[in-house]
């Protein structure tokens, strides 16, 4: 009766769950968004001028750096003459917190001389993914099709056939080790979740003897694998999974292409043919940045903003939305800051608005034709009126081809990355999963990447006395070591946000 009327009180009480639905997204609507909170700066900045030479140098790629990508693989690996049993691994989250999943199991499996089975990755229910709604056997990598996969499975399995025994299927034998049988009961099989940073010794320690008394041994959730005091094979491994094994399948890649060669080449209505690919390039080919394009990864949504608990200006309405907001999402564990709006923002610890993201652009030099590819509907019009030519999926994209990726948040997610890393510039608005995998990717390529100082635009916009070439100063200064400058990896951080020097070579 009690679970019963716990699944009634959406219905009982709708009022309750309003937060959840309808308040919080008409608070970050178009229809109800506040007022620009930098209108003296912003009235400057549309009418900004920008030298040609200016352009030039920000649409200049990089430079080689001191450290290159390469193929850094162990000449001495090889598989060993016997499994010690078969490691498989429940991947929760979104298509990047899985990703970096993804490499650390391979690395678990070479640790533990163990075979690996193609991890499930399950569906979380904030993304509302359709994706792998079908897939019962091995939902690995799954899009929008029970045998369709976000990533190539055979291609990673041939780029690591040297390193780790990987199959495709649970062994007959082992047909009972499922998910559903993991969630019945404590199993003498499943591995609880590894501490933070898990050294190779704790996997051998607390794995390998389920192994060899079982055969197999399964984990849960996030693999979270220690980035410092690893073997170098291990780390070079890592490396060699996220970089070179992991890549999406054909129809992902297609509809990438078609969206870049979109940007690359904006057509008129009369030169795009039904199923959205060019058939001519546009012929302004004499102004600078013609057939580049940024990628901007907004990410202001309700999730940022509630966890932040900064003010975006939108009144008691908007608070009180994201009051309950954390409440109803968090229990309790995510409390309105000790600290105040100015506290937070001159620690640079909120993340950037889109009309903020937009003047930081505007003031290093993109001037009002830049094609700007951008993700996320909340309070755009700002930044639309600084950046008219902005373009998403959905404009992008023909019918047939949103067809196929409405309601599949992994697919979405894939395709987004794709994009971003065939952009000419990447920038996020703050850091996140996004951004971490994206930026480690593009550093590893050597590609251009803006990293917004968030502590200097939050004491910036917090002075409301600048006058536009006082902020613009500010910001180019600022930020000239920030466009994909390489960063050496320091003590636990990620090898897959900062690659080097684990995953490329000294030139």
């Amino acid at each position: 009766m009690a679970g019963a009327l716990v699944l009634l009180l959406p219905f009982l009480f709708p009022s309750l769950f309003t937060p959840l639905s309808h308040a919080l997204p008409s608070v970050f609507s178009e229809w109800n968004a506040p007022k620009p909170r930098h209108s003296r700066l912003l009235k400057s900045a549309l009418q900004r001028q920008t030298p040609d030479e200016q352009l030039a140098d920000l649409w200049r790629p990089l430079a080689q750096q001191q450290w290159k990508h390469c193929a850094r693989s162990d000449s001495m690996s090889s598989l060993p003459e016997k499994s010690q049993g078969y490691i498989q691994v429940f991947l929760d989250g979104g298509l990047n917190q899985q990703r970096m999943g993804i490499c650390d199991a391979v690395a678990v499996a070479k640790i533990l001389n163990a075979t690996l089975i193609i991890p499930h990755l399950e569906v979380n229910p904030v993304w509302q993914d359709s994706s792998c709604n079908l897939v019962r056997l091995h939902p690995f990598f799954c899009s929008y099709a029970a045998r369709s996969w976000i990533f190539d499975v055979d291609h990673f399995i041939n780029v690591l056939k040297d390193d780790v025994s990987i199959v495709k299927e649970l062994p007959d034998e082992y047909f009972w080790s499922t998910r559903e049988y993991y969630a019945t009961a404590i199993r003498a099989t499943r591995i609880k979740t590894a501490p933070v940073h898990a050294s190779a010794n704790w996997y051998i320690e607390n794995v390998l003897p389920v192994l060899q008394s079982y055969g197999i041994a399964a984990m849960h959730h996030f693999l979270t694998v220690c980035f410092d005091n690893m073997p170098e094979d291990i780390q070079r491994l890592r490396c060699k999974v996220n970089f070179q094994a992991l890549v999406f399948v054909p129809h992902i890649r297609a509809l990438g292409d078609a969206l870049v060669t979109s940007l690359r080449y904006p057509p008129s209505t009369s030169e795009v043919d039904g199923t959205n690919y060019l058939r001519q390039v546009s012929d302004s080919k004499n102004k600078q940045g013609t057939g580049k394009f940024v990628v901007l990864h907004l990410r202001f949504d309700k999730d940022m903003a509630a966890h932040s608990a900064c003010d975006f200006g939108g009144g008691k309405a908007e608070k009180l939305a994201l009051a309950k907001y954390r409440q109803v999402i968090w229990q309790g564990r995510v409390l309105n800051s000790q600290f105040t709006d100015e506290e937070l923002r001159s620690r640079g610890r909120c993340p950037l608005t889109p009309e903020e993201i937009g003047l930081l652009l505007a003031a290093l030099g993109f001037d009002n034709s830049t094609r700007l590819v951008y993700g996320g509907e909340a309070r755009i019009s700002t930044l639309r009126s600084l950046f008219p030519h902005m373009e998403d999926k959905k404009s992008l994209a023909s019918s047939e081809e949103r067809a196929q990726i409405k309601g599949k948040a992994s697919l979405l997610a894939a395709v987004d990355y794709y994009v971003s890393m065939h952009s000419d510039i990447f920038i996020s608005a703050s850091p996140g999963n996004m951004h971490n995998a994206v930026v480690g990717h593009r550093t590893y390529e050597n590609k251009k990447t803006i990293r917004p100082s968030m502590t200097l635009l939050g004491q910036l916009f917090l002075n409301k006395n600048l006058t536009w070439p006082e902020f613009q100063d500010a910001v180019v200064e600022g930020h000239k070591n920030r466009q994909g400058q390489l960063r050496l990896r320091k003590p636990q951080q990620s090898i897959y946000t900062y690659p080097a020097p684990d995953c490329m070579c000294n030139a």
